[in-house]
C-alpha cells in the first residue's frame, strides 16, 4: 500500500467493496467482519488472571472490569489491519452508528492502538453522496455509547452465568436464563396459560339476506346481523369471559344470549316478516398512511404481509443496506429527511400522478420511548428512490420482496389520505312473541384510494379492484398482531370495506330472502407471532428492536418454544424455566423492572449515569449508602442467588392438568402422570406426550385418552404366525418401534410405564426391534406394516465383484436397512470388510434390487466414513473469496446445497436458491461462519463435559446436592471481603470444577440477549 493512503475499516467485507468503490484511490477499506474481540470465557482467563476475572470474565470488585481477548479466529484479521495500518496516515472507523457499532469502532482503536489520526465516519445509507458526505463531518468515538454497549454485555453476563446454572440443576442441564429472552419467553408461556385456562362458549346470532332497488331500479341483495331483540342487545364475543360466561358487564347491559334452538325458532318466524328501515346514517370515511417503517415495524410488516421471521427480514435488509439501497435497518425513528421526502412526493407523482400526493410534505415524529440508534427511519435509499423492478436481477427474491415493501410504505407516507363515506343502516322485523328483532347492516364506500393506491398493483391504474387490495394490505399492517396462525373464524369481523349498500329510507319496507341462525363460538386469545411478539417487546419497552430477531432466534434454538405455522408454542421445558424464575427470581422477569432496565442504558448512552454505577446497584443492591431513600433499598442479583435456599425440584418441574393430571419435565422430556390410577407396581401411570400435542391441547379429556389408550405399556397387534410371539409397538426415548416378544417371555414381561426402566431377568430372551418410518403413525400401524419392519434387514442379493487389494473374485453381499441417519445399504465383502450407501427413501428398502445397489456401490463414496452416494461437481461457482482468496463454489450436500471455500462449508439459506444467491452475499455468509463457527463446537463440547463433569462429581445424586447447596450458600453469603480473596469462587473443590464448567457453557448459550 502507498504510503500516505486513508485506512477506513467497516464491518463486512460487501460493505468494504461498496464503500472501497466508491471513495476511489487513495482509501484502503478494510472489514472487521464484525468484533474483532469480546469479553473472554472463564476458561479463556489465564492463570496468573484467574483470581479477578476467572468466574465472569469480569472483575466485579474493580468496578466491574472486564477481560477481553481477541478470539483465535479473529487474531488473522487484526494482524491484517495492523499492516495495514503501519502505511495510513489518517484511521477512518465506519462502523455502524448505534452502540454495537460504537462499541466495535472503540475496540479497533484499543487493539490496533493507533498513532495517527482517529476519524469516525457516520452515515444512514450506503450512497456516493452519503459516503463523501461523511468524510466531511466526522466525529471522535461516542464514550457514552460505548459505556452503554459494555454495561449490557457485562449484564448479561451476570445475568446469564448467575441464573443459569439454577436451571441447570432443578431443570435440566445445558440450559439458559437470559435479560431478554426469559421475559421473551415469559409472555409466550403467560399466553398459553390463558388459552388452556380458557373456555369456550357458544353463541347464536340470525343472518337476513334481504333485496333493495338500487340506483338504477335494479335488485341489490345485502346481508344484515341481528344486534338486538325484545330491547336487548345480543351476546357477542367480547361479552365472555376466560371462563366461557357472561361477565358481569354483560349481565349488567342486559346481554341476551341465544342458543341454537332458540336462534333457529326465530329465524323460522323471520321468514316471512316484513323489515323496516329504521334508520340510515351515512359519514364521511378518512384513513391517513402510517409512518415510515422503524426497525420493529418492519419486523412487523415483513412477517404479517410476506410471512418472513424476524431474522429472515434482517438478514435481507443487511443485505438492501449493504449495497446502498436501502438506508440503515437499526432505527428506532420514523423521521426522513427532505431529502427522502422530496425523492418520495417524486416517485408519487411519477407512478400515481400529483392528485395522490399528500397537499404539503409529511414529516412523522417519533414516539417511541428512549429512541436512539439511527437517525432516519427505514426508506430507499439516495436522492431518487430505485423503482422494485430496478433491482428484479440485481437482488435475491427475499431482499426484493422486502425493498417492494418499503419502497411502498416510503411513498404512502407522502401520499392523500383515503376518503369515502360509511353507511349504517338499522332494520326492524317482528319476531312473534319474542318481540321485536333489531337488524344491522353496514358498508364503506372508498371514493379516493389516496396512499391506499400504493398498497394495491403497484401500476399507474386506477379502479375499486385497485382500492380493495389496497385497503386490505394497509389493513394487514395496521392490524398486524390479529393475523395469526390461528386466526379468528367469527363473521362479526368480517371487512365491509368497499362493500356498498343500496339507497334506503327511513319507513322503507323490505322483504327477505333468506333468514338463517349463525351459530359462534368464542375463541382464545391468539398465539404470539414473531410479529405480534415483537410488537408486544417494543410496546412494553423490553429489549431493543436491533435485538428482537435474535432473541426469538435464541428462545426457539434453546427448544423453550417452537413454531407451528407462524405460531409461537411454548415447550413444557418453557413452562418450569418460566416457573423456577417466576417463584424464584420475580423480579428478573418483571416486565416493568425488564423496561427500566433498558432506560437506564439509555441514560448510560446519554451521558446521564455511568455503568459502574448502575451495574453496582443491579448486582450487589442498593443497601445503605447506594439508595437515596429506604424505599428505594433493594438486594443485588448476588445476594437474591446467594439466599436463594432449598428448591424442590419435583415442583418446578410440575404442571396442573387437572383431575390428578399433571405434566412431568423430566431428563428425556415431558410426560403425563396420573396421580390417582395407578399401575400394577403401584406406580402412577404415565404416557408420552406426542411432540405434535401443543400444551393447550393437553385438556383433561385428552390426558385420560393418553393414560388410558396411548400410555408407555405396549399396544399389542397381533401375533406373529411365524414364531407365535408378540408384536407390539411402543413409544421409546428415541421414538415409536415395534417390538416382537417371543412366547417364552411374554410371562416374564409386563407393561412398562413411560419413562421407566425395569430390569429383566438375564435369561428372558430380548425382542427382536425395529424402529418405524418418518411416515408411519403408531396409532395406524398395523400388524402387516410391524411384521413387515421386523424382517428388516433386509437381504437385497450377491454380486460377483474383484477385489482391488488381492484381484481374486469373491461373492458380496448386499442387505438394506433403516438407521439413526436414515435408510442405507451394507456391502460385505468376502473377505469381511463392509460398505455403506445412503438410499434415497425409506420405501426404497424394500424395492432397491441388486442392480442398483450394484449402481450406488460402484459410485465413490461422499466424505469420509459415511456412504452418501458419488461425489458430485460443484453446482455453481463464485469466484474468489474477497477475505481469503480461496475458490468459493456451492455444493450438494447430504443435507442440501452449501456454500463452500474448501474448509468453511456454510448451509445456503431457505430465501435462496445456489442460482439466485449472489456472490458478494456467499462470501458474507462465509465470513459470518468463519467468525462464529470454532465458538459454536466448543459450546457443544462444553456442553457436554459440563454434563459428564456433574455426573462425575455427583451433582445428580441427592446427597450430594444437598452438601454443594450448603457449601455453596455459606460462599455466595460470605461479605465482600471473602469475596475479593476467592474471586467468588469459595466453595468445595468438586463444586467449582463443575460450576466452573458449567458457567462456561453459558457464556455461550446466552450471548443474544
Amino acid at each position: 500500500m502507498v504510503s500516505g493512503s486513508k485506512l477506513v475499516i467497516v464491518e463486512s467485507p460487501t460493505k468494504a467493496k461498496k464503500i472501497g468503490g466508491y471513495l476511489g484511490k487513495g482509501y484502503n477499506v478494510m472489514a472487521s467482519v464484525g468484533h474483532i474481540r469480546d469479553l473472554a470465557q472463564p476458561s479463556q482467563v489465564p492463570a496468573a488472571d484467574k483470581a479477578k476475572f476467572g468466574r465472569f470474565g469480569v472483575d466485579v470488585e474493580d468496578g466491574f472490569k472486564p477481560y477481553y481477548i481477541v478470539d483465535g479466529d479473529k487474531k488473522r484479521t487484526v494482524s491484517e489491519l495492523k499492516s495495514a495500518l503501519k502505511g495510513a496516515d489518517e484511521l477512518y472507523l465506519a462502523t455502524d452508528e448505534d452502540r454495537e457499532g460504537e462499541a466495535i469502532a472503540w475496540h479497533l482503536v484499543q487493539t490496533l492502538k493507533p498513532k495517527v489520526p482517529v476519524k469516525r465516519m457516520v452515515f444512514h445509507e450506503i450512497t456516493p453522496e452519503a459516503i463523501k458526505a461523511s468524510l466531511s463531518h466526522t466525529r471522535d468515538v461516542d464514550d457514552h455509547m460505548v459505556d452503554a454497549q459494555e454495561t449490557r454485555r457485562v449484564l448479561d453476563r451476570l445475568y446469564g452465568y448467575e441464573l443459569s446454572p439454577v436451571l441447570w440443576r432443578k431443570v435440566g442441564p445445558g440450559l439458559s436464563a437470559g435479560r431478554v429472552q426469559s421475559v421473551a419467553t415469559r409472555l409466550i408461556v403467560e399466553r398459553e396459560r390463558e388459552r388452556m385456562a380458557f373456555v369456550r362458549a357458544s353463541y347464536w346470532d340470525i343472518v337476513a339476506t334481504l333485496a333493495a332497488p338500487g340506483a338504477q331500479g335494479e335488485s341489490v341483495a345485502f346481508d344484515a346481523r341481528m344486534v338486538a331483540l325484545a330491547g336487548k342487545r345480543l351476546a357477542n364475543s367480547k361479552d365472555f369471559g376466560a371462563d366461557g360466561r357472561l361477565t358481569p358487564a354483560g349481565f349488567a347491559d342486559n346481554v341476551r344470549q341465544l342458543s341454537k334452538e332458540q336462534a333457529g325458532a326465530i329465524a323460522q318466524t323471520l321468514r316471512d316478516a316484513a323489515f323496516t328501515v329504521m334508520s340510515n346514517e351515512s359519514k364521511p370515511y378518512r384513513r391517513r398512511p402510517m409512518p415510515p417503517f422503524t426497525t420493529s415495524t418492519l419486523q412487523q410488516a415483513a412477517g404479517n404481509r410476506l410471512s418472513m421471521s424476524s431474522r429472515a427480514t434482517m438478514r435481507a435488509a443487511q443485505g438492501l443496506y449493504e449495497n446502498g439501497y436501502i438506508t440503515y435497518m437499526r432505527t428506532d425513528s420514523v423521521t426522513l429527511s427532505q431529502e427522502a421526502i422530496a425523492a418520495a412526493r417524486s416517485s408519487v407523482e411519477y407512478h400515481y400522478g400529483k392528485a395522490y400526493l399528500s397537499e404539503a410534505p409529511k414529516q412523522y415524529t417519533t414516539k417511541t420511548a428512549g429512541a436512539q440508534e439511527a437517525h432516519e427511519c427505514i426508506r430507499p435509499a439516495g436522492a431518487r428512490f430505485r423503482d422494485p423492478d430496478e433491482l428484479a436481477d440485481k437482488v435475491p427474491p427475499d431482499q426484493l420482496k422486502l425493498y417492494t415493501l418499503i419502497w411502498r410504505r416510503t411513498l404512502a407516507s407522502q401520499m392523500a389520505d383515503a376518503t369515502g363515506s360509511t353507511a349504517t343502516v338499522r332494520l326492524s322485523a317482528p319476531a312473534g312473541d319474542q318481540g321485536e328483532a333489531v337488524f344491522q347492516a353496514s358498508g364503506t364506500v372508498i371514493e379516493f384510494p389516496g396512499f391506499l393506491k400504493a398498497f394495491g398493483d403497484g401500476s399507474r391504474s386506477s379502479g375499486s379492484d385497485a382500492a380493495k387490495a389496497g385497503a386490505r394490505a394497509a389493513e394487514s399492517e395496521r392490524k398486524g398482531d390479529e393475523r395469526k396462525s390461528d386466526e379468528r373464524k367469527s363473521d362479526e369481523r368480517k371487512s365491509d370495506e368497499n362493500v356498498s349498500l343500496p339507497p334506503m329510507t327511513v319507513g322503507q319496507r323490505l322483504d327477505a330472502r333468506s333468514v338463517e341462525a349463525d351459530g359462534h363460538e368464542t375463541q382464545p386469545p391468539a398465539r404470539y407471532t414473531e410479529a405480534s411478539l415483537v410488537k408486544t417487546l417494543e410496546a412494553k419497552e423490553i429489549g431493543r428492536p436491533s435485538t428482537y430477531a435474535s432473541i426469538i432466534s435464541t428462545i426457539i434454538d434453546r427448544g423453550y418454544v417452537y413454531e407451528r405455522g407462524r405460531a409461537l408454542i411454548p415447550s413444557w421445558l418453557a413452562f418450569s424455566v418460566i416457573k423456577l424464575l417466576e417463584t424464584k427470581f420475580p423480579k428478573y422477569v418483571d416486565y416493568a423492572f425488564t423496561a427500566d432496565m433498558e432506560n437506564g442504558l439509555d441514560q448510560i448512552a446519554h451521558g446521564q449515569q455511568t455503568g459502574r454505577d448502575w451495574l453496582t446497584r443491579f448486582y450487589f443492591g442498593s443497601g445503605e449508602g447506594a439508595a437515596k431513600s429506604a424505599d428505594e433499598a433493594h438486594a443485588g442479583l448476588q445476594q437474591q442467588v446467594a439466599q436463594l435456599g432449598e428448591i424442590d425440584a419435583r415442583a418446578i418441574n410440575t404442571i396442573d392438568i387437572g383431575d390428578g393430571l399433571h405434566v412431568r419435565v423430566g431428563r428425556y422430556g415431558p410426560y403425563l402422570e396420573d396421580m390417582e390410577h395407578l399401575d400394577a407396581e403401584g406406580n402412577p401411570k404415565r404416557a408420552s406426550i406426542p411432540d405434535t400435542m401443543a400444551p393447550d391441547e393437553l385438556t383433561v379429556e385428552a390426558g385420560h385418552d393418553l393414560i388410558e389408550h396411548h400410555s408407555g405399556g405396549p399396544r399389542v397387534l397381533g401375533v406373529d404366525p411365524a414364531t407365535g410371539g408378540t408384536v407390539e409397538v411402543r413409544n421409546g426415548r428415541f421414538g415409536p418401534y415395534v417390538a416382537l416378544v417371543p412366547p417364552a417371555a411374554e410371562s416374564a414381561s409386563k407393561p412398562v410405564a413411560a419413562k421407566r426402566t425395569t430390569r429383566k431377568s438375564e435369561s428372558a430372551p430380548k425382542p427382536k426391534m425395529a424402529s418405524l418410518f418418518k411416515t408411519m403413525n403408531p396409532e395406524s400401524l398395523t400388524l402387516e406394516d410391524a411384521l413387515r419392519l421386523l424382517t428388516l434387514p433386509r437381504m437385497v442379493g450377491s454380486y460377483e465383484e474383484t477385489n482391488a487389494e488381492t484381484g481374486q473374485i469373491g461373492q458380496s453381499t448386499v442387505e438394506a436397512n433403516n438407521g439413526r441417519y436414515g435408510p442405507y445399504l451394507t456391502k460385505t465383502a468376502a473377505d469381511g470388510k463392509t460398505e455403506t450407501r445412503s438410499l434415497g427413501s425409506e420405501d426404497e428398502i424394500f424395492t432397491v434390487d441388486i442392480e442398483k445397489a450394484k449402481d450406488l456401490f460402484a459410485q465413490p463414496k461422499y466424505g469420509r466414513g459415511r456412504g452418501r452416494g458419488a461425489a458430485k461437481p460443484p453446482l455453481r461457482e463464485l469466484g474468489p473469496d474477497p477475505e481469503t482468496g480461496k475458490p468459493v463454489t456451492i455444493k450438494d450436500g447430504f443435507y442440501g446445497a452449501y456454500i463452500t471455500d474448501g474448509e468453511t462449508n456454510r448451509t445456503v439459506p431457505k430465501q435462496y436458491t445456489p442460482e439466485s444467491i449472489e456472490p458478494a452475499e456467499a462470501f458474507r455468509l462465509l465470513a459470518e461462519k468463519r467468525a462464529a463457527g470454532p465458538a459454536k463446537r466448543r459450546t457443544r463440547k462444553a456442553a457436554g463435559s459440563s454434563a459428564k463433569s456433574g455426573a462425575k462429581t455427583g451433582v445428580s445424586k441427592s446427597a450430594a446436592s444437598k452438601s454443594a447447596a450448603k457449601t455453596t450458600t455459606k460462599a455466595s453469603g460470605a461479605k465482600t471481603a471473602a469475596s475479593k480473596r476467592s474471586g467468588g469462587t469459595t466453595r468445595s473443590s468438586g463444586t467449582t470444577r463443575t460450576t466452573r464448567t458449567a458457567k462456561s457453557t453459558a457464556a455461550k448459550s446466552t450471548s443474544a440477549k
